[in-house]
């Protein structure tokens, strides 16, 4: 397990990026696409990547995880206003369903 199913989840994330990115914005997209440049510490809302301690990835795996070996990951892509059900529920449908 550990962190071996952090990479496993960000590679589901990684091919419904697109899908994620609509759901995590309640404009479709369109308030997250100002927000989402590659500058200042975001990732670029057309593409997806991951690093670890990198505050410039659309996924951060935090550099204690990387080093424990297990822990949690952060999706730094949903805008401040959205729906934290609505992104729970796309988060769940990508890793856990496979949808």
């Amino acid at each position: 397990g550990g962190l071996a199913k952090i990479y496993e989840a960000i590679e589901a994330m990684s091919l419904r990026h697109k899908e994620h990115i609509i759901t995590y914005d309640p404009s479709g997209g369109a308030d997250n696409k100002r927000r989402l440049t590659g500058l200042h510490e975001t990732a670029s809302i057309e593409h997806f990547n991951y690093g670890i301690a990198n505050r410039g990835a659309s996924i951060r795996i935090p550099r204690q995880v990387a080093a424990d070996g297990h822990g949690y990951f952060e999706d730094r892509r949903p805008s401040s206003n959205a729906d934290p059900y609505t992104v729970t529920n796309r988060i769940v449908q990508t890793i856990c369903l496979g949808e």
